[in-house]
């Protein structure tokens, strides 16, 4: 039986031998990791199924990136410099992202950085650092991710870039890291 997440919109290929004639089966989506009920045709039980794959059941659970296949080999943070990300406009104004590894995914739910703003996509756009390149990425997001008046797929971005996405501006910063004295 096929059957749809009610609260992510993934597929999922439920086992008609675990579903028997029950009516209703509550399978827990392997995306979201919420449940969802569906109606089928049998019996007068529930039965729970779920089909999580192996790496989701052995405790933390897939990364946004993961999730959408990135690929973070080759990409580190510099040692000497913290990078961060601050919405500066737009109703997530204030929030700010203090990098902690090379690969990170900004959307509106489920995401590293999550943007409460119904005009970003629920994984908008990644940033990725290899070193003191800070790359840009836009991840086929409805709405498109901006640099300047310019519409993009991928940018590299700099100290006090700035970046558009929904009705947020999202500025970087790149800085030195300060030693720590004793």
């Amino acid at each position: 039986m096929q059957a749809a997440c009610s609260h992510c919109g993934t597929p999922h290929a439920l086992n008609d031998a675990q579903i028997g004639r029950y009516p209703r089966v509550q399978f827990q989506c392997a995306r979201c990791g919420k449940s969802t009920i569906v109606k089928t045709r049998g019996a007068d039980s529930t039965q729970v199924v779920s089909p999580l794959p192996q790496f989701a059941r052995s405790g933390g659970g897939p990364t946004p990136a993961t999730l959408l296949g990135l690929d973070s080999s080759g990409l580190f943070l510099p040692p000497n410099k913290a990078i961060s990300l601050s919405v500066i406009s737009g109703p997530a104004r204030g929030q700010v992202y203090s990098f902690e590894k090379p690969l990170v995914v900004l959307g509106r739910a489920g995401a590293d950085f999550t943007i409460p703003d119904p005009n970003i996509s629920r994984w908008h756009c990644a940033v990725e650092v290899k070193g003191d390149v800070v790359s840009l990425r836009d991840l086929d997001s409805t709405n498109g991710t901006f640099v300047g008046q310019e519409r993009i797929r991928a940018a590299e971005l700099r100290h006090l870039s700035e970046f558009r996405m929904g009705l947020c501006v999202v500025l970087v910063t790149i800085t030195p890291k300060l030693a720590v004295r004793h």
